[in-house]
């Protein structure tokens, strides 16, 4: 599939007489659902057209898994509803395959280091203009890469995500994309950087080792002659999936390092070396990044970033959204549903479902918000979810509920019970 979109279109000879139901069909380029088996239904239709814009459940399901499991639900109760199903990425896990997708791009395969600095292959894109390279930094840096046992950014680094772009610039590219979502390391870029060159020094003048979260405290100076000389002339833009300052009640060891393994003791301790970190670069470059929205991105590396790259930092998913042109897929649909893994206060600081719905709200059209887990609802509600739901509709432990088939299911289930409810109040309304 050269977009990577799937549309489902009603059987027009059955509009507004009878609906179809049963097994499905894939066929290429699209997701073509072909159902058999027709029944006679309510001569009215409801819901014609929902748009299915969800981001990945981050280790259980794609983008492109989730929304096809919603829209196999929502043909489960309304078959001649037209669903159109688009990849999303809010500059985390998925952004490489929406960017080199949508603009029909090609990859380069190369060796890199995981977070744990074992041999990885990994892949990189190059967009359709053949000008830029997009780096995806979970294919090199990303949790899902460690088995829960390995995660703790004390230990973690982005080495492997520098190796990445140094592959690109060594192949002559000087326009670089960047996405920083979904990583397991809170080292601020260190090991990205001593990827490029830069070497780093403690107090005492020795070289510090591969850079991870546990040491960047010790940070005394930092040599950048071979690093400058590397990205000399070249641009970088960065698509941020949080708007997070670099440290803090709201920096990126407080909000994200408990997700990647880090426990209390140590959250604390991450902090602190972030914010001993932020002195040393203020002191390097004049630049103040301790409170800079996104700085705090993939622990840090967004702060990094816009310091010694001088990139600058854009909200993922305002760039892709234009990229796939979401305004269009809009027309003439009557409900949207977006979905992440968890849905909480930190949705509304740049994640996929608040770019959606910001963007729907303009077309008045209502945003259904579908979650693995769920907090903060009446926050989410009051930035204008019309619902925001769980898909977990039974006790289960967090194994149980992220294993891949559980998860479609689960969705299957809760899509159906949107349309239904949905179906309703539009049949009250026409009344």
């Amino acid at each position: 599939m050269s977009q990577k979109e799937f549309f489902i279109s009603p059987y027009e000879d059955t509009l507004n007489k009878a609906a179809f139901h049963g097994t499905f069909e894939k066929s290429s380029p699209y997701f073509a659902y072909r159902f058999n088996s027709p029944i006679f239904v309510e001569s009215r239709i409801q819901m014609k057209k929902i748009v299915i814009i969800t981001d990945s459940f981050k280790g259980c399901l794609s983008s492109y898994q989730v929304a096809e499991s919603v829209a196999e639900g929502i043909h489960q109760v309304q078959p001649t509803c037209e669903t159109l199903c688009l990849p999303i990425s809010d500059g985390g896990e998925g952004l490489l395959e929406v960017m080199v997708e949508s603009t029909k791009g090609t990859y380069i395969r190369t060796i890199v280091h995981d977070p744990l600095m074992r041999p990885l292959p990994a892949h990189y894109g190059i967009l359709g203009d053949g000008e830029t390279a997009v780096i995806e930094m979970a294919q090199a840096s990303g949790l899902p890469l460690l088995s829960p046992e390995e995660r703790n950014p004390m230990k973690t680094t982005s080495y492997g995500t520098g190796e990445l772009i140094l592959d690109a610039l060594q192949k002559g590219y000087r326009k670089l994309l960047i996405g920083i979502g979904g990583s397991a390391t809170n080292d601020a870029g260190m090991g990205m950087m001593q990827a490029l060159g830069a070497t780093f020094f403690n107090a005492k003048g020795e070289v510090l080792p591969t850079g991870c979260g546990g040491i960047v405290n010790e940070i005394h100076r930092i040599d950048l002659h071979s690093f400058y000389s590397l990205i000399n002339e070249v641009h970088f833009t960065v698509a941020c999936d949080v708007d997070n300052p670099f440290y803090g009640p709201q920096g990126a060891s407080q909000i994200f390092a408990p997700q990647k393994g880090a426990n209390a003791a140590e959250v604390a301790v991450l902090d602190q070396n972030l914010s001993i970190y932020a002195e040393e670069i203020k002191r390097t470059t004049q630049k103040d990044i301790g409170q800079l929205p996104g700085a705090g991105a993939a622990g840090g590396i967004g702060g990094a970033l816009a310091a010694f790259f001088k990139a600058d930092l854009t909200p993922g998913i305002d760039l892709v959204l234009n990229n796939i042109g979401f305004e269009k897929a809009l027309n003439g649909a009557n409900l949207v549903i977006t979905g992440e893994g968890k849905a909480d206060k930190q949705t509304l600081r740049g994640k996929v479902p608040y770019g959606v719905l910001q963007r729907a709200q303009v077309h008045q059209i209502p945003v259904v918000l579908l979650a693995g887990s769920v907090n903060d609802v009446e926050s989410l509600n009051q930035a204008g979810f019309a619902s925001v739901l769980s898909i977990t509709q039974e006790p289960l432990t967090l194994k149980e509920a992220m294993q891949p088939e559980t998860a479609a299911k689960n969705l299957r289930e809760t899509a159906m019970q949107v349309v239904r409810l949905a179906n309703v109040f539009n049949k009250k309304s026409d009344n």
